[in-house]
């Protein structure tokens, strides 16, 4: 974006405003992470941006993992959102490739109402959404937690998806029917691997929605040991009423933020040119 730009006035502005940007972004991670550090006392006695003094609490992550059983609530996060993501990519790519390569009727109205769907706000559908699930006996289950999450991240999978698959070249598929490829082996062995950016760009977008999803998970789970992390993290904050641990809190919404932080920062190039390439048709 930048090569454009010849003013130096104007390059400088634009490098002052990334920086400005960048400070936005990376202080409250940069705080959340000094935080964890202290004890109560330096919460008390200085500022709450203060730097932690000396000896740093680094056991403050141990004491939450163990206190709190955060490795189990680690785990189930790990669970649903794995869950629900590799189960939104494959129905999101099988629907989104029907609707992009085959034409029938009511073919454009499907997708239309999957676009809808995505400007209905998902909390509309709570009560109703509580009341079905324990019709199925699926309250107090990842497997609930899973199925529910895989449906909300639907319509923003076939979103993209049908771009992407749009934008792939007809003759590999006619190429691979004259060589005697039936339509499971063309999608499965050569449109699904040549939509890879397509794929880890909604991939990625979903594991984030879907481990910082805390409405859902406290809606439909009540029980302690099928907690995922902000529902824990919500128990925590709930609990300070009665017992100030504000060097434990910190720890633990670091915990949470840590791994999709290194996920995303690993494949940002991934989910640019895949939303680039989505975005073509």
């Amino acid at each position: 974006m930048n090569n454009g730009i010849r003013n130096p006035v104007a390059k400088t502005i634009f490098y002052l405003i990334l920086i400005g940007w960048s400070i936005l972004v990376l202080y409250p991670l940069l705080w959340t992470l000094l935080d964890s550090l202290k004890d109560n006392e330096q919460f008390f006695r200085h500022l709450p941006w203060a730097l932690p003094e000396a000896p740093l609490l680094w056991s403050n992550f141990s004491y939450v993992w163990s206190r709190y059983h955060f490795d189990t609530y680690f785990v189930n996060s790990i669970i649903v959102t794995l869950g629900s993501t590799l189960l939104g990519l494959l129905l999101a790519a099988t629907t989104a490739y029907v609707l992009a390569r085959y034409k029938f009727r009511g073919s454009n109205a499907l997708y239309l109402l999957y676009i809808a769907s995505m400007m209905v706000p998902f909390v509309l559908a709570l009560i109703p959404l509580f009341f079905l699930m324990n019709s199925l006996n699926l309250v107090n289950s990842k497997t609930g937690l899973i199925l529910v999450y895989t449906s909300s991240v639907l319509a923003f999978g076939i979103f993209v998806l049908v771009g992407f698959f749009k934008s792939l070249p007809k003759e590999l598929e006619e190429a691979a029917i004259v060589d005697g490829a039936s339509h499971y082996g063309t999608f499965f062995r050569i449109m699904l691997p040549l939509s890879q950016p397509g794929l880890i760009t909604v991939g990625i977008v979903n594991v984030l929605n879907i481990w910082n999803e805390y409405i859902v998970g406290t809606i439909l789970i009540n029980d302690p040991s099928q907690y995922t992390l902000p529902v824990e993290i919500g128990v925590m904050q709930a609990e300070m009423q009665y017992r100030t641990e504000w060097g434990p809190l910190f720890a633990a919404l670091f915990i949470t933020i840590v791994p999709v932080l290194l996920l995303y920062i690993i494949f940002q190039r991934k989910i640019a040119s895949g939303i680039t390439a989505g975005a073509v048709k």
